[in-house]
């Protein structure tokens, strides 16, 4: 199934991630159909507030990072401008030894910032998913699409089907599971659209467990009642309804459809302020600067780029986008009335005992191993000097064995021999040394 736009996910680590928040997205679709509400839109909001509380403790650390790093930021640049042009060993050890000291001093890691935007990415990407592929994760939805499906299967309408789209992707996924493919174009087919193609070939009174599959008249159907909020339908975009509407000179939808890309953008330039800015340095040139610059300029752009997409995307993405927004904002709220009751300076305090607890400790580690190799050492000479004593014991002992031999071979020597030869030699010349 990969690569079936609505089935689940199957990429790595996302695929777990967007299987758990599917199962958070369903519990909340089916507790509102227990009380007469089963709504797309509304599960997308009320999803979007659970799944960044449950984040909340991560944006938490992330903003006090941001803070803390925001006021040790000119005593790194001290450091920086400290060591400027010095490239030797003892310059560079210098410097990252003053570096790591002033991290140490307010807490805080230089890849702590960088793991938490890690573990929050795929939950991001995730979020994305489920909302994207709605009929995947929850299964009243995918029910609804798939009764539509059957019949069309049933009816021999594949083909038919087929040519709603030119995307590629689309039409390869036909090969793979031709069920799963036609719910993906059906979810993306605007609603009047897709109830046209339902009456001209007869199934547009399609029922499943005794209700309408799409709306008759004024009777609204299942896919209506699921994807309907505040006069909009979610899986439309409001590009394609703004065009309807103004055929059809309904000014109110025109005008709901338009608030979506701008309450898109307004909401989340609100949340881009709120968030702690980079302060400049005022040291031309410096990277912070450089940082700071890029900031603004993305800060700017992405309300524009927002507006775009949400007016493009099905409009249950921009609902998503808004209600993401509205909630970092409030969490933001909140996190920076926390941050800023936040005593620093008894923050570094507990820092500074915690980082000598650290230093001790390592001291003591570095001790222990110290000893450990000392003892090796001597263990080391031991065993060598007990080695080389041995060994000239045995040379000795050789020594005597060979002398003994000599002297047993030489009293032992047959007349006439060479042994007893080389006798008379060795003789004659102890006599010449004697009276000499």
């Amino acid at each position: 199934m990969t690569g079936i736009l609505l089935t689940k996910n199957s990429t790595f680590i996302i695929s777990w991630v967007a299987n758990l928040l599917g199962l958070i997205m369903e519990g909340i679709f089916n507790v509102l159909n227990l009380i007469g509400i089963p709504n797309i839109g509304l599960s997308i909001i009320l999803f979007t507030i659970v799944v960044y509380l449950l984040m909340m403790p991560l944006t938490i650390k992330q903003q006090k990072f941001s803070k803390l790093s925001a006021k040790m930021n000119p005593e790194l640049q001290a450091i920086n401008e400290k060591y400027k042009n010095r490239n030797d060993n003892d310059s560079v050890m210098q410097r990252n030894a003053e570096t790591q000291a002033v991290y140490a001093k307010y807490g805080v890691s230089p890849t702590g910032s960088c793991l938490q935007l890690l573990i929050q990415f795929p939950i991001l990407l995730a979020l994305y998913q489920v909302i994207y592929r709605m009929p995947a994760y929850v299964s009243k939805i995918g029910n609804a699409f798939g009764a539509l499906a059957d019949e069309i299967i049933n009816r021999g309408l594949v083909d038919t089907v087929k040519g709603f789209t030119e995307a590629a992707a689309f039409t390869k996924n036909f090969g793979i599971n031709e069920r799963n493919a036609i719910i993906d174009v059906l979810n993306k087919m605007n609603s009047s659209d897709l109830l046209s193609f339902a009456r001209e070939n007869g199934f547009a009174d399609l029922q499943l467990n005794g209700h309408y599959i799409l709306s008759q008249g004024s009777e609204r159907g299942l896919i209506d009642i699921y994807n309907n909020f505040l006069g909009l339908n979610m899986a439309n975009s409001p590009s394609s309804v703004v065009k309807t509407a103004v055929e059809a000179g309904a000014w109110g939808l025109v005008i709901a459809a338009i608030a979506i890309p701008v309450l898109s953008a307004v909401t989340q330039w609100i949340n881009l302020k709120l968030m702690p800015q980079q302060e400049k340095s005022g040291n031309k040139g410096d990277m912070a600067d450089t940082m700071a610059a890029s900031m603004k300029t993305m800060n700017m752009f992405m309300p524009i780029m927002s507006a775009i997409f949400c007016y493009t995307l099905p409009a249950g993405m921009g609902l998503y986008w808004i209600a993401g927004s509205v909630v970092r904002s409030i969490q933001q709220i909140v996190i920076n009335k926390h941050i800023d009751k936040m005593d620093l300076n008894e923050i570094m305090e507990k820092n500074k005992e915690k980082s000598a607890k650290k230093l001790e400790k390592i001291k003591e580690n570095q001790a222990k191993l110290q000893q450990y190799a000392n003892m090796n050492t001597r263990g080391i000479n031991n065993v060598q000097n007990k080695s080389y004593s041995q060994r000239a014991k045995e040379a000795v002992e050789k020594t005597s064995d060979m002398e003994s031999v000599s002297n047993t071979n030489s009293s032992s020597a047959k007349p006439g021999s060479m042994m007893a030869k080389a006798n008379m030699v060795k003789e004659f010349n102890e006599r010449n040394n004697k009276d000499k």
